[in-house]
């Protein structure tokens, strides 16, 4: 499954995301994954969440985030959730590649079955098609 959290910059949804990658490390059976931009959730995911901060990996587009996550996926077979905090930040605001990159993650997530979820900096006025789907 994969899901969106949308809102323009001050709306909570990182603190959202905050509080269902907590939750989920606390009942998963398998591993949980956190994936950010920066630092800025190290003290606030419980430290059994793998967390990645794409600085680190050179990760700047949505090709390159999809790859990530196709090779944690292909590397790990436990992770039942993967959550991505500023996913359009990441993807360099590149709407086109993030909604090709959309479509891609849902059959990734559905053939896998893991639970993604991503927050994005988008005016819920402003979300395409593809986009309301998701939400």
């Amino acid at each position: 499954m994969l899901k969106l959290i949308i809102g323009v910059k001050g709306t909570g949804k990182t603190k959202a995301l905050i509080d269902m990658v907590n939750k989920a490390t606390e009942v998963s059976e398998g591993s949980v994954v956190c994936i950010e931009r920066g630092l800025k959730l190290r003290y606030d995911i419980k430290y059994r969440t793998r967390l990645i901060n794409t600085n680190d990996y050179l990760i700047f587009d949505a090709q390159s985030l999809f790859g990530l996550i196709a090779g944690i996926l292909a590397s790990n077979h436990d992770v039942t959730d993967l959550y991505v905090d500023s996913s359009l930040k990441i993807c360099n605001d590149d709407i086109n590649a993030y909604e090709k990159m959309i479509l891609e993650l849902d059959e990734l997530a559905e053939k896998h079955s893991v639970n993604i979820i991503m927050t994005a900096s988008i005016p819920a006025e402003e979300a395409s098609d593809i986009i309301k789907k998701y939400i």
